[in-house]
């Protein structure tokens, strides 16, 4: 399939442009919230706490920091913070690795250019053979904003007929939360949903200030209530591995492995592969999707 080369022009700008200091504060706000004391060491009874999880002093302690240090940082003024204090606040707060990551580059988002609009995402044409030599099993490749750039048959024929859609509107977020048919698809759409976000927002800490990721979020902060709640989390995930389980209109259940690659050449730009064992059902589903091709696509 042809990659999406044109998703940027199709976007329509608007809403808010994303703050990188609220966003800075607002996420380690919500990591102290989910952080009982008892789980730190910490007493946690005693006199009324008015915040859940831990307090701000309390984790300036188990950082070693002072707490006027994090008020200013949970403030969005951490310009100057080092990475060992990063890293002592994401062992404090138990982050993740992509929640690490998450917080490292919304301190460093502070410090660069902001006249600078991101590149436009190009899928190179090896790349774009190589997804369709790879026979019976679905594979694509995504960007920025969670946009699908380029796909193979076998991905149509088990995710739905991008094709016919419009450039913009063929981004994982915009499937997700705005089309009944990809939540019909989705057994685990919840699960499904919370990741798209959760790479949302991971991105949203390396480019806050793309005008196509506020137009994308401000569209789906206003059609989609489930979308305003999973965005208010501020929970960040980015999935290497995984499994999917669908219901699919023609092959009925279908549970897929997949394995998702950075490119070493664009990290922005991954590549995804479904696979199923062989001899399974899953994987005899994916043949007979195969041999119908185009009329196997998922359509609303």
């Amino acid at each position: 399939m042809d990659d999406r080369a044109g998703v940027e022009d199709a976007v329509e700008p608007g809403g808010p442009p994303i703050d990188p200091r609220g966003e800075l504060g607002e996420f380690l706000r919500s990591r102290r919230a989910r952080v009982r004391p008892g789980d730190v060491g910490l007493p946690s009874s005693g006199r009324y706490r008015r915040v859940p999880g831990l307090r701000r002093e309390e984790l300036a302690q188990l950082a070693g920091v002072s707490v006027a240090y994090l008020t200013r940082l949970e403030q969005g003024r951490g310009h100057n913070v080092s990475a060992e204090v990063l890293d002592a606040i994401a062992r404090a707060l138990r982050l993740t690795d992509a929640e690490h990551a998450h917080l490292t580059h919304l301190v460093k988002c502070q410090r660069r250019r902001r006249d600078v609009p991101p590149p436009r995402d190009r899928v190179r044409p090896a790349l774009r053979d190589m997804l369709t030599s790879l026979e019976g099993v679905p594979a694509y490749v995504t960007g920025r904003r969670t946009d699908i750039l380029a796909w193979n048959a076998m991905a149509g024929a088990v995710f739905g007929d991008w094709d016919r859609l419009p450039p913009h509107e063929c981004n994982w977020a915009r499937l997700v939360f705005l089309r009944p048919d990809q939540r019909r698809l989705f057994a685990d759409w919840e699960a499904m949903a919370a990741d798209v976000v959760g790479a949302l927002r991971l991105y949203a800490g390396c480019q806050p200030d793309d005008p196509g990721l506020a137009a994308l979020v401000g569209d789906l902060s206003v059609r989609s209530a489930e979308f305003r709640r999973l965005w208010a989390g501020h929970d960040v995930k980015e999935n290497s591995h995984g499994v999917r389980r669908l219901r699919h209109p023609l092959v009925g259940d279908l549970t897929l492995s997949f394995e998702s690659f950075r490119l070493p050449d664009d990290e922005e730009q991954v590549v995804t592969v479904y696979h199923a064992p062989a001899g399974s059902a899953a994987a005899e589903s994916l043949r007979l999707l195969a041999g119908w091709g185009a009329d196997a696509a998922v359509t609303g």
